[in-house]
């Protein structure tokens, strides 16, 4: 599921997904901004809808496990700082 496997395309993977939030994520935003967002750049780029905001919520989680991103005190989610 976060690494791709037999039954997880690298299209879907967690950590791909995760890796283009992290490209949309530039500034601290609300989560349906940048799910709003991650689905504009997909559909710029000719990308049909190949996730759903479940499988985005997860990749998101995933990345808040991994202490990536984190949640500043307005409730914005933005990019952690690397200590």
């Amino acid at each position: 599921m976060l690494l791709p496997t037999k039954g997880v395309s690298s299209e879907r993977a967690l950590m791909t997904i995760g890796s283009e939030i992290l490209e949309d994520l530039r500034d601290p935003m609300s989560v349906s901004a940048l799910w709003e967002r991650y689905n504009t750049r997909q559909n710029l780029a000719n990308r049909p809808r190949r996730i759903t905001f479940d499988w985005f919520s997860l990749a998101l989680a995933a990345l808040y496990a991994m202490k990536v991103v984190d949640v500043s005190a307005d409730g914005y989610i933005r990019t952690a700082h690397v200590y």
